[in-house]
């Protein structure tokens, strides 16, 4: 037998997978109008786990599990479809325009010259940052509704996400509403009139530490963390130590720093997102990226179940994070973002549908990057 008789055999049995598909799904359909006509449970786990143990024991042994992946996924796309049809809610978010002109308040972490400060002046170039300490602060002044916005870094290019971003992101309740990417050209500098050959210790926020660890294991000196680039290089500037930080050209010329290098980051394109947060949904008009984050059950396959609702609905997903929760046994959190809006019907029953199954979700905002 050649090929393409073959190959023709296996479309022969592809059109007919197909055709008992369709035939199945519509099956499903008038099983699930049953059941919602006569006040029956229309999801049953026990039904699935029958119909996966009968698959099992229908095949050899070397194909039990792919049958199970196979018949789990059919009835995954039956449960999407269904939940889509019968009871998906597709009333949109409430939300408000969105609008960035004008003067606002907006709580920046660190001082002026930070890279925060530059998103912001980036993001709101009309309005005057009132500064924070850390990222936290930032937090509560939004929640708190001291601030209308708040930024804030989420992820570097170097040097990845940023930790203590994702915890707040968990503990607080806001929105995104904008994003934009800030060139991270970190320098290594000093308080003018320090002799360069005593300085043994640097200062900067953990992610430019990371970001610039060649430069600083180059020249054995020892990172100290601090809250934010441009108060390390405040510290520096009030220390009497033969110190250096590591932060952007613009905060060193505002504090009157001398810049000992320039470009120091790992990577020579080294960008870093910032998010635009708001206690309210603000909506911008071209809003193409959705930010959720959820837990998942400590099953086979549960990540797999989960993207394969994304398929079904059409959706690009374009992030996916997972975080660890603090005082579990190495339970985790997912953050992704996906196209859309929440102005799309089919978005808006997909986040209802992960809201209505999962036991933590939890919708960060529907946004545009500038």
């Amino acid at each position: 037998m050649t090929l393409d008789e073959l190959r023709g055999q296996i479309n022969d049995i592809d059109d007919q997978m197909l055709e008992l598909f369709v035939k199945r799904m519509d099956i499903c359909y008038r099983v699930a109008e049953y059941k919602i006509e006569n006040n029956l449970a229309v999801f049953h786990a026990d039904r699935e786990k029958q119909i996966i143990d009968r698959v099992r024991s229908a095949v050899s042994e070397d194909m039990a599990n792919p049958a199970e992946v196979l018949f789990t996924n059919i009835m995954d796309i039956s449960k999407c479809k269904q939940f889509q049809r019968f009871f998906a809610d597709s009333d949109g978010f409430e939300s408000k325009p969105l609008d960035l002109m004008g003067s606002h308040s907006v709580a920046v972490p660190g001082t002026i010259g930070s890279y925060s400060h530059v998103a912001a002046k980036k993001l709101l170039p009309d309005s005057t940052p009132e500064f924070y300490e850390s990222f936290a602060e930032v937090f509560k002044a939004v929640d708190e509704g001291r601030a209308e916005f708040g930024i804030v870094p989420i992820v570097n290019s170097t040097a990845g996400s940023v930790s203590q971003t994702y915890e707040l992101m968990r503990k607080f309740d806001f929105n995104i509403c904008a994003c934009t990417k800030v060139a991270a050209n970190h320098c290594f500098v000093t308080k003018h009139g320090t002799d360069i050959s005593k300085i043994k210790n640097v200062y900067s926020h953990e992610q430019a530490l990371m970001q610039c660890s060649k430069y600083i294991e180059e020249h054995d000196f020892k990172a100290h963390t601090y809250e934010n680039t441009a108060l390390a290089a405040a510290y520096v500037l009030e220390s009497d130590k033969p110190i250096a930080a590591i932060c952007s050209e613009e905060c060193a010329n505002h504090f009157g720093l001398d810049i000992i290098d320039y470009g120091i980051a790992n990577a020579d394109c080294n960008f870093t997102k910032f998010i635009l947060i708001s206690k309210d949904i603000l909506l911008a008009e071209d809003a193409d990226i959705i930010s959720v984050s959820l837990s998942l059950p400590h099953q086979t396959s549960a990540l797999y179940r989960l993207l394969t609702k994304f398929s079904v609905s059409g959706l690009n997903l374009t992030m996916i994070e997972s975080r660890p929760i603090a005082n579990t046994d190495f339970d985790v959190l997912f953050y992704l973002d996906f196209e859309g809006s929440i102005n799309s019907p089919d978005v808006v029953k997909l986040i209802r549908e992960l809201e209505s199954e999962l036991s933590y979700f939890k919708f960060l905002g529907n946004y545009k990057e500038i």
